[in-house]
């Protein structure tokens, strides 16, 4: 062991006490008379008072009866900020400090600093290069995980009981302790004391707020041994592990979607219920989820963090700035089996899958034209109101959507990079190139029903129809 000299008394004597312990314990079999130096100090014949409940021993009965207080589940004494009750009123002083902010106790070697000075002693040991080893006799038959007194064991054995006696009255949620029932209470407060100092974000618990701080770290020690993806906590890899076993327990129900956890179910669930509980007071838009609100929200504050290296856009989130860059790897593993076209994102392929089964359920309440996407429709619906913010500012055209704005201005700029093979004619748009190579098959799907005469072109159709309606253009020659 670096840095420790374990055979030296004076190595003992310098690290604390329980580090010393820990060394001794970890060179031999930990004997009967060390378990008996872990018991309270008594003058021989003197009287030991022990617990039913734990087997924890007590030199004085008034001390016993001070500690049965825990296992009673009494807790008289509550934290005003937070709500978090306390059987004893001095661990409620102790709970307190938290809130105060105030961190007496500093490290002299990295300069951290903590709330009490147990915290900073255990701290400590991470300096040392100490491996604190704890004594945990009471283990699980189930699932084998070990406690260093009985009756943590006790509750931990309620959670493979399957029995949750404490239910919220808010929401119905059910939980296995009291201790759980408190602490979930505090969401529907929606009091959160603990706020992180470099992002302003608030949670209801202290360990919640530890957990997020480790994110700012940016330190991620589990490695996943499959992919090389790594993760700031343990249970992240865990979780993301059941990915790689293709394992998916948890299936809805209603659909037969499946999910390797049993979050993604519930979250799932949501999209059947219809509920949209949460709103945006800008647009309007709701949600199923208060964080699918605040991920929307970034739209409208027009901040885009994210750039791509290759072309320049920006993104308002990490993740759409990922999705984006699979396109310039030019990789599109999803294919359609009826027309062989390929897509980079499975959602993408999904959509144009809907265009093949011909159902169109968004019909436009104006000139009935239905649709086979309800975002279609919306963008259809522009057409009728008239409105055309997008403007070329090299003609002066007009247009009801961005996007084809963007397409009107490859026009000006003269470029024109799809030639067809056949002819050598050039083209601005892919689009434009496929419909004239359409001219060269022959192949002409479009019958008028009055004559007969075929065309390629649906639009070309519709003109020649004109004919045969009797209706005269509103052309004249200039003389």
């Amino acid at each position: 062991m670096e840095g420790v000299s374990v055979c030296s008394t004076t190595a003992f004597h310098s690290l604390p006490l329980f580090v010393s312990l820990s060394l001794q314990d970890q060179h031999g079999a930990r004997s009967q008379r060390s378990q008996e130096a872990d018991k309270p100090h008594r003058r021989k014949g003197e009287k030991t008072y022990s617990c039913d409940e734990c087997g924890k021993d007590f030199t004085r009965a008034e001390h016993l009866k001070r500690h049965q207080i825990i296992h009673s589940g009494v807790k008289p004494y509550s934290c005003e900020l937070c709500g978090k009750s306390f059987t004893l009123a001095k661990s409620l002083k102790t709970h307190q400090l938290i809130h105060s902010g105030v961190k007496a106790n500093s490290c002299d070697l990295c300069g951290k600093s903590f709330t009490w000075a147990k915290s900073l002693k255990t701290h400590q040991v991470i300096h040392s290069g100490v491996k604190i080893y704890t004594f945990k006799p009471y283990s699980c038959d189930l699932c084998g995980k070990s406690f260093t007194q009985a009756g943590n064991l006790k509750t931990h054995q309620l959670i493979h009981s399957g029995v949750k006696a404490y239910r919220c009255n808010l929401c119905g949620k059910s939980f296995t302790q009291a201790g759980d029932l408190k602490t979930h209470k505090l969401i529907h407060s929606g009091v959160k004391p603990y706020s992180c100092e470099l992002c302003g974000k608030s949670f209801t618990q202290a360990g919640n707020l530890k957990t997020h701080q480790l994110i700012h770290s940016g330190f991620k020690a589990y490695n996943c041994d499959l992919c090389g993806k790594s993760f700031t906590l343990a249970q992240s890899l865990k979780k993301h592990q059941v990915i790689h076993s293709g394992v998916r327990p948890y299936s809805c129900e209603l659909c037969g979607k499946s999910f390797t956890q049993a979050g993604h179910l519930k979250t799932h669930q949501f999209i059947h219920s219809g509920v949209r509980a949460y709103s945006c007071d800008l647009c309007g838009k709701s949600f199923t989820q208060a964080g699918n609100l605040k991920t929307h929200q970034l739209i409208h504050s027009g901040f885009k963090a994210y750039n791509c290296d290759l072309c320049g856009k920006s993104f308002t989130l990490a993740q759409s700035l990922k999705t984006h860059q699979l396109i310039h790897s030019g990789f599109k593993p999803y294919s359609c089996d009826l027309c062989g076209k390929s897509f980079t994102l499975a959602g993408h392929l999904k959509t144009h899958q809907l265009i093949h089964s011909g159902f169109k359920a968004y019909n436009c309440d104006l000139c009935g034209k239905s649709f086979t996407l309800a975002q279609s429709l919306k963008k259809h619906q522009v057409i009728h109101s008239g409105v055309k913010p997008y403007s070329c500012y090299l003609c002066g055209k007009s247009f009801t959507q961005a996007g084809d704005l963007k397409t009107h201005q490859l026009i000006h700029s003269g470029f024109k990079a799809y030639n067809c093979d056949l002819c050598g004619k050039s083209f601005t748009l892919a689009g434009h190139l496929k419909t004239h190579q359409l001219i060269h098959s022959g192949f002409k799907a479009y019958n008028c029903d009055l004559c007969g005469k075929s065309f390629t072109l649906a639009q070309s159709l519709k003109k020649h129809q004109v004919i045969h309606s009797g209706v005269k253009n509103n052309f004249h020659s200039v003389s």
